[in-house]
């Protein structure tokens, strides 16, 4: 069991600390993806993006965290490069793929980590280890110099213990991001035909109900359609991008054979998801005009138990409500939640390029919710 694959000490001394996910170029470290067929690579020549910009933002990197192989699972279970612990809830799931960036702040390893997410992968992880994760708007943050090299999906994230330092990692990474005071009530909108468990759903409900937020509730019709679509479109693109390290013959037998699955992906598939894809934002896009931000859980259960996943089991449902807005490429936040005393997370899905207004909405409701407690204590 590991967190960090390898230690490393990039950036002012003072700076805030950060771990980096393997699939992000750090120049002179191997990227090596969590997997044995990496272990002869060379190391980066260079920085990716990101990276160069947190460390011109005067952060330090600290290490390189372990991760699910090749980002293809929802686990983050690997018995090649060793699977983290997830220290606020060790018997169950780190949750993948971002597994070691996610328990790397919950152990207090790093002040904020980076993730990549194609199909909730930050945000599954963060809401498994109880920790603050966001996936910003497609194509809003740089993704030079990350595995894969093409995705139409993909975003790298960061992870964070408070709200605060999330945003901060957040203008490190994105330089257009500029965050605001929004001193106006915002709008929420609950969507309440998720497939969440029913106590998960009752759970958020009597959460929200004594906030004074603007809440009101709707249903996004395409959700499970674009779960799917979003399966789709992920098996193709990494089937493709995994193709010569699936024939190396060194791939961990559970990565293996879903690769060799999404490489049955058919062209009809992915023309279908495609149509998907355009529907499913369209619907987005309409509820947005009428909120700030769409609210649901992040997961739709809590997360399965560690020696599960390591007997080899998993759940590709774990994420049917984080995917779909891969697929539609709005930006989305998960803040801590827990349920029975098993995190499951409240994701804040917004408006694309609106991303500061999904963390200012955030921060409306964790005041609100603060102003809730208080008055609860105080009667």
């Amino acid at each position: 069991m590991t967190t960090l694959i390898s230690r490393c000490e990039l950036g002012a001394p003072a700076g805030l600390k950060v771990v980096i996910k393997d699939s992000i170029d750090i120049a002179g470290m191997p990227t090596r993806l969590g997997s044995r067929a990496c272990d002869e690579v060379r190391p980066a020549e260079q920085h990716a993006e990101v990276v160069e910009r947190l460390l011109s933002a005067g952060h330090r990197i600290v290490g390189k965290a372990a991760m699910h192989e090749l980002a293809f699972g929802v686990t983050g279970i690997n018995l090649h490069a060793g699977t983290p612990i997830n220290a606020r809830y060790p018997e169950l799931i780190p949750g993948g793929s971002s597994s070691g960036s996610a328990a790397a702040v919950a152990s207090g390893l790093a002040d904020y980590a980076l993730g990549t997410d194609t199909g909730g992968s930050v945000r599954v992880p963060a809401a498994c280890c109880g920790v603050f994760g966001f996936k910003p708007t497609f194509g809003r943050v740089s993704r030079a110099g990350v595995w894969p090299q093409n995705s139409s999906l993909d975003c790298v994230g960061p992870f964070a213990a408070d709200l605060q330092t999330l945003q901060l990692a957040e203008q490190a990474i994105d330089p257009s991001f500029k965050p605001g005071a929004v001193n106006a009530p915002m709008r929420f909108a609950l969507v309440t035909n998720t497939c969440a468990q029913p106590s998960v759903a009752a759970a958020l409900d009597r959460y929200l109900a004594p906030l004074a937020l603007d809440l009101s509730r709707v249903e996004l019709p395409l959700l499970a359609e674009a779960f799917a679509a979003g399966l789709a479109v992920i098996n193709a693109e990494t089937a493709l991008a995994g193709a010569d390290l699936l024939a190396s013959g060194k791939l961990g037998a559970d990565v293996a054979a879903r690769l060799r699955r999404a490489g049955e992906t058919s062209a009809a598939e992915v023309h279908a998801a495609e149509q998907v894809r355009t529907a499913f934002g369209a619907e987005v896009d309409r509820l947005l005009e009428n909120c700030e931000v769409l609210v649901m859980p992040a997961l739709p259960k809590g997360p399965m138990a560690l020696q599960d996943a390591l007997a080899g089991q998993t759940d590709l449902n774990m994420t049917a409500l984080a995917r779909p807005f891969n697929l539609s490429g709005h930006p989305a936040l998960v803040i801590p939640f827990e349920v029975d005393g098993r995190p499951v997370g409240i994701q804040l899905v917004g408006r694309k390029h609106a991303d500061e207004v999904v963390f200012a909405a955030a921060q409306q409701l964790l005041r609100a919710a603060d102003a809730a407690r208080n008055n609860k204590d105080n009667n």
